[in-house]
């Protein structure tokens, strides 16, 4: 079977390349769309690869794999949504865009919402198989786990906070928490890593860059994958962004501002202020970790980290009483928006 790995924006690549490596078991032929304006962080480039639609046609593939919301209805594969996270309160999550032809969701919370919408519009299909993405969370991480003990070791500290706001002006923290911060870094007990989305404002990454430069114990990362920085620490701090869902899943605690989640399983903040002594609170005694548990056990049950391997047996099994097809029936609308924006390179 031939595969496409459909990338739009980086955070496809962490998503996607646990499905490459069972590809590349099971002797299966893949190759990476990179939409252009991503090529450069492109991180596999010994892989096979392309940015051209053109490229792909011909490749006349039995499979496009693809965490966005859009894939090129004149592909031939089954368009397949694997999803690039686990915040279902954000706009859009449940929309139905016309694009896929199977989705493959995360876990019952997930899957009972898109049965629903298959009823509905009866234009898809759905599956439940975990998501690729938390594969490398549920194995051993020994050299992940010896960088969290030397860093430590080196700043003579006791846990390590992670803050990763989302990007979103509307829901971000990050212009409302910089001083916040900066009270917490105060305690040197505390190493906290900085953790930007790319989409974030420049601005912002600048300022607290800034802050970064002038506290020991404040760490800019510029990395693409922020996996090693949520198993490395302690606690999480955010906003609504999926990456808390992420955290959560380790049954580790998280704070966050005004998130907008109509089911919150962790301390979440209206103000934005006491942090510093909301972080002591939860470090001290933990409150959520009941519902967190719960959470779990809707969002994302599976711990054998094999999910990526589901997401490639559920196509297999598919495509064996299913045709592959040519191309996706959408409406006229659809077809001009996906030319539209390939023709400005937004796609």
């Amino acid at each position: 079977m031939k595969f496409v790995l459909f990338c739009l924006n980086d955070y496809a690549f962490s998503i996607l390349n646990p499905i490459k490596h069972v590809l590349l078991k099971k002797n299966h032929e893949f190759i990476w769309y990179v939409a252009p304006k991503i090529k450069s962080n492109f991180p596999y480039k010994t892989d096979n690869y392309t940015s051209s639609y053109s490229e792909l046609k011909l490749y006349k593939s039995d499979v496009i794999f693809a965490p966005g919301n859009e894939v090129p209805y004149f592909l031939r594969g089954l368009k397949t949504q694997v999803f690039h996270g686990l915040a279902g309160e954000k706009k859009g999550h449940f929309r139905i865009r016309q694009y896929f032809d199977l989705y493959l969701t995360q876990g019952p919370y997930f899957t009972d919402r898109f049965l629903k919408l298959k009823k509905k519009h009866e234009t898809f299909d759905v599956i439940e198989t975990g998501w690729p993405k938390l594969d490398k969370y549920y194995r051993k991480n020994d050299e992940f786990n010896a960088e969290r003990l030397n860093l430590i070791s080196e700043h003579k500290s006791k846990y390590i906070i992670l803050y990763a706001p989302t990007f979103s002006p509307r829901l971000t923290s990050a212009p409302h928490v910089y001083n916040e911060i900066k009270s917490l870094a105060k305690n040197q007990d505390y190493i906290i890593l900085l953790k930007f989305h790319p989409l974030m404002d420049e601005k912002w990454v600048k300022k607290y860059q800034n802050i970064a430069d002038k506290h020991k114990n404040i760490i800019f990362k510029k990395e693409k994958d922020i996996t090693k920085y949520i198993i490395i620490s302690d606690l999480i701090i955010s906003d609504t962004s999926s990456v808390v869902y992420e955290f959560l899943l380790l049954d580790k605690p998280a704070i966050t501002f005004r998130n907008i989640s109509k089911s919150i399983f962790w301390k979440n903040l209206n103000n934005y202020d006491n942090l510093v002594n909301e972080v002591s609170k939860i470090l001290k005694k933990d409150r959520h970790s009941n519902s967190r548990r719960e959470m779990i056990k809707k969002y994302h049950p599976y711990v054998d980290g094999k999910s990526a391997l589901r997401m490639v047996e559920a196509v297999e099994g598919y495509l064996s009483v299913n045709q592959v097809p040519e191309r996706r029936k959408i409406s006229t609308f659809r077809k001009i928006k996906t030319v539209y924006k390939i023709l400005a390179k937004k796609i």
